[in-house]
C-alpha cells in the first residue's frame, strides 16, 4: 500500500481496492457528491455503485459514525473516513444480525468515542467500496490498511491541486496585467498588479524568451532567480513556447546580474542551453506594446546567433514620424471605429472592437488565445469593423493602413489638432499616400529598402511578391515558380538581414509594405 501511494496516489490505491472487491472504489465528500473514482468489474455499472456508495456516505453523516456498511439490491458497500486516526475502525461484519440490508453504525468505536474524537463523515471524505455480491473475505481489514496511504495520498493531491489553482491565478492576473499593458490601460494595470509581486518597472526593456514548451515553469523559475525577483515573468497567451519578461530598464544597461555580471538576457541564454532571447529598446511603460514586438523581431534574428540572444536594431518607429498630419489622418481613418455605440449591451463596443483588430493585426489567427474568444467570434468582430472602416482587412494594404493608424492613435506624444476626432472616416488611399509622402517618412522608407542591398535584387523582390500575393506563400510560391519551402527559406534568410520577424507575427509585413509604399511615391 505505502509503494502504490508513492508511485501511484490515489488512483492507483483506489485501483487496487476496485480489483480486490472486484467491483468498484472511489472517494465522496461528506454530501455524498463523487470526488474521485475507478472502476474494477464490468458486471457492476459505475453509476450503480456510485448511487449506492453516495447513499452510504449521507447515511454514515447522519449518523456521525466512522465506518459504515450497507447492503441493498444484492451489492454491498463499505465505508471509511480517510482524514483521521483510524485504530480500530475496522468494520466488524460479525454483528450484523442478517435481518436488516442497512448495517448501520457497526465499528468497534461507541458513537460517543466518535464524537469525541471529532472522526464523524461530515468532517473529510470517504472512501467507499462497492462489491457486486457478498464482501470479499479480508477486504474491509484491506480497506483499513489502505485508509492511512489514502489520506496521506490525498491530503498531497489536494495541497498539489490548490497550488495549482493559485499558480494558474497568480498566472492568468500576471496575463491581464500585460494585456492592459499592451492595450493601454496603465492605471487599471497598476491596479491589479498591486495584488502581485513586483511592482511594474519604469521604464522597461522587454525580453521575449523561447523555449521548450515542457520546461516553460522551469524556465521561469530560473528567470526568477536570475533577476533577484525584479522582473515581471508572464506565460505568453499566445505562443506555448514563450516566456514575456519585463524587465527594469536598467537590469539591461549599466546594472548588470550581480552573480554573472552579464544582463538578464545574456544571463538566461547561457543559463538554459536551448532557449533564445529577444531583447526590446528601452521604453517607457506606456509603450510596453511597442517593446513588445520589437523584442520579438529580435527574437527572430537571436535564433541564427550562436549566443541565442539579440537585441533590437535601432529603427525609427514610423507612427513617430507622421506628425500632426498623419494623427489627423488616422483620426480621420478611425472615426466610425471609435464612434462606434453598440446596438445591444451584450455587443462588443468601440473599445473591445479596437481591441481585437489590434490583438489580430499582431498576432493574426492566434487573437484567439490571446484575447480568449472564439473564432467565429473573432471573425464576426473583424467582419464588422471592416464594414464600418470600409476596407477590405483581408488585404495586406488596408491592414497596413490600419495598423499605422492604431500605433499613431497609441503614441501619446503626437500633437492632435483642436478640433479633435472627425466624425467621419476619408478614404484611406490618397490620404495615406499623402502621409507616406512626409520627409521623416520618406527617410525611414529609403532607410528600409537600403537594409535589402545585403539580400541582392531577388531579396526586395521576394517580398514586394509576398506582399502583392497578401502574405500568402502558395501564392508566393506559385508567381516565383519554386515551391513553398523555397519562399520560406528565402523569407527566413530575409529576416536575418532585416533584424525583423517575418513569418510569425507579430510580423514586419506591414512596415515593409509602407515602405515600399513609400518608395514607390517618391519616384512618381
Amino acid at each position: 500500500m505505502c509503494r502504490l501511494a508513492r508511485t501511484g496516489g490515489t488512483p492507483e490505491l483506489l485501483r487496487r481496492l476496485a480489483r480486490r472487491a472486484d467491483g468498484w472504489a472511489g472517494i465522496l465528500d461528506a454530501d455524498g457528491t463523487l470526488l474521485q473514482a475507478v472502476a474494477g468489474s464490468i458486471h457492476l455499472p459505475a453509476h450503480e455503485a456510485a448511487d449506492l456508495a453516495a447513499r452510504a456516505a449521507r447515511e454514515l453523516t447522519v449518523r456521525g459514525a466512522s465506518s459504515y456498511a450497507l447492503d441493498a439490491d444484492g451489492r454491498a458497500a463499505l465505508l471509511l473516513p480517510i482524514e483521521h486516526d483510524h485504530r480500530d475502525l475496522s468494520p466488524d461484519p460479525s454483528r450484523h444480525d442478517g435481518t436488516s440490508s442497512d448495517r448501520g453504525f457497526v465499528d468497534g468505536a461507541s458513537p460517543d468515542r466518535a464524537t469525541l474524537d471529532g472522526v464523524s463523515g461530515k468532517n473529510g471524505p470517504v472512501v467507499a467500496v462497492v462489491a457486486s455480491g457478498p464482501m470479499p473475505e479480508g477486504l474491509p481489514a484491506l480497506l483499513a490498511d489502505a485508509v492511512m496511504p489514502l489520506g496521506l495520498s490525498w491530503a498531497a493531491e489536494r495541497v498539489e491541486r490548490k497550488r495549482r489553482r493559485v499558480d494558474l491565478a497568480e498566472s492568468r492576473g500576471r496575463e491581464a496585467v500585460l494585456h492592459l499593458l499592451m492595450t493601454g490601460q496603465l492605471s487599471i494595470a497598476h491596479q491589479v498588479a498591486g495584488a502581485l509581486r513586483p511592482r511594474l518597472p519604469d521604464p522597461v526593456r522587454v525580453c521575449v524568451v523561447e523555449c521548450s514548451g515542457s520546461r516553460r515553469d522551469d524556465v521561469a523559475r530560473i528567470c526568477a532567480d536570475a533577476s533577484g525577483g525584479r522582473t515581471w515573468i508572464v506565460r505568453c497567451p499566445v505562443y506555448a513556447r514563450h516566456l514575456i519578461l519585463i524587465v527594469p530598464a536598467e537590469e539591461e544597461t549599466e546594472e548588470r546580474i550581480p552573480e554573472s555580471g552579464r544582463t538578464l538576457g545574456l544571463a538566461i541564454a547561457g543559463l538554459v542551453e536551448d532557449c533564445v532571447v529577444g531583447v526590446s529598446e528601452e521604453v517607457r511603460l506606456p509603450d510596453t506594446a511597442t517593446a513588445y514586438q520589437q523584442a520579438f523581431h529580435a527574437l527572430a534574428v537571436a535564433r541564427g546567433l550562436p549566443g541565442r540572444h539579440a537585441r533590437f536594431g535601432a529603427m525609427p518607429e514610423p507612427a513617430l514620424l507622421v506628425g500632426a498630419a498623419g494623427a489627423s489622418w488616422a483620426d480621420a481613418l478611425l472615426a466610425p471605429l471609435l464612434n462606434h455605440l453598440p446596438r445591444r449591451s451584450q455587443d462588443p463596443n468601440s473599445q473591445e472592437l479596437s481591441a481585437t483588430v489590434a490583438s489580430w493585426l499582431a498576432f493574426s489567427s492566434h487573437a484567439t488565445q490571446h484575447l480568449k474568444i472564439h473564432r467565429n467570434t473573432l471573425a464576426a468582430r473583424l467582419k464588422f469593423v471592416g464594414e464600418l472602416l470600409d476596407l477590405d482587412l483581408n488585404r495586406v494594404e488596408d491592414q497596413a493602413a490600419v495598423d499605422l493608424a492604431l500605433r499613431v492613435r497609441a503614441t501619446p506624444m503626437l500633437h492632435r489638432p483642436a478640433a479633435g476626432v472627425p466624425t467621419a472616416g476619408g478614404n484611406a488611399g490618397e490620404p495615406l499616400d499623402a502621409v507616406l509622402r512626409l520627409p521623416g517618412v520618406q527617410d525611414w522608407a529609403a532607410q528600409q529598402v537600403r537594409l535589402l542591398a545585403e539580400a541582392g535584387p531577388a531579396g526586395e523582390e521576394t517580398l514586394r511578391i509576398w506582399l502583392r500575393c497578401e502574405a500568402q506563400l502558395s501564392l508566393t510560391a506559385a508567381e516565383l515558380g519554386i515551391s513553398v519551402t523555397g519562399v520560406r527559406k528565402r523569407l527566413t534568410r530575409l529576416e536575418a538581414v532585416l533584424r525583423r520577424s517575418l513569418l510569425r507575427t507579430p510580423s514586419a509585413r506591414y512596415d515593409l509594405w509602407l515602405a515600399f509604399r513609400a518608395a514607390d511615391l517618391a519616384t512618381t
